[in-house]
């Protein structure tokens, strides 16, 4: 028995507990009444699409920004954030979602094809496993049912506020957490190795099969033996 097994005996001897995302969450929609000019030189940053469909964890480094006016009534992201794109052209990609694993220390705006699911007790849970948690096989293909359309898909957020999710003690949350992230650390550093192995590979390929040509007769002496062999 591994201490993962040992820890849900101990602290959920009956199960884990599972509950509806309406019930641990509210919805929030992204930028609203916003046009192509607002997007040319903005003052505020602004979570884009790929940002979200693209890493579990947002990444806070962002450079597209957007116009805000003094007093406008937008909404902002913050720490624990679960958020999700909208639309796609398959089924099969809408409702990837990324978590604010972050505080957030200025106002950041999110993308009008996007929404979030502002958590209603974010001291249940630990972000890090809720980025695992929302990119695992179970609940994409939970999200993907959510999706409606022909051409392209939209998510159906009444049904998407349906969807169960496992609860485990915050303990078992962390613990859980550590371990995949350990893993995601593993497999980057693999993949950095692979690439430099690729890279290095490459370069000695071009290095040695590049030969410098005869000089002087050397062409013309290589066609006439050429041509004795033929």
């Amino acid at each position: 028995m591994n201490r993962i097994e040992q820890m849900l005996q101990e602290l959920c001897p009956d199960g884990v507990e599972y509950k509806k995302l309406e019930e641990v969450g509210s919805l929030f929609g992204g930028l609203t009444g916003k046009n192509k000019e607002d997007f040319k030189e903005g003052n505020a940053k602004f979570v884009s699409y790929m940002n979200v469909y693209s890493n579990p964890a947002l990444n806070l480094n962002i450079e597209e920004k957007v116009r805000i006016s003094e007093g406008e009534d937008q909404n902002t992201i913050q720490y624990g954030d679960i958020l999700f794109t909208g639309s796609s052209e398959t089924p099969e990609e809408c409702g990837m979602s990324s978590i604010v694993t972050q505080k957030v220390e200025e106002a950041v705006y999110l993308n009008s094809f996007c929404f979030g699911l502002r958590l209603n007790n974010i001291e249940r849970f630990d972000v890090n496993f809720l980025k695992h948690l929302f990119r695992s096989d179970s609940i994409r293909k939970a999200l993907q049912k959510t999706a409606n359309g022909v051409t392209r898909f939209n998510v159906s957020k009444k049904r998407l506020l349906k969807i169960e999710i496992p609860v485990p003690p915050l303990e078992i949350q962390t613990r859980i957490a550590h371990i995949l992230d350990h893993f995601t650390e593993l497999a980057a550093s693999l993949q950095a190795e692979l690439q430099a192995r690729k890279d290095q590979y490459e370069y000695y390929r071009n290095k040695l099969l590049t030969f410098d040509k005869p000089t002087g007769g050397g062409e013309e002496e290589t066609k006439c033996n050429l041509d004795e062999n033929e």
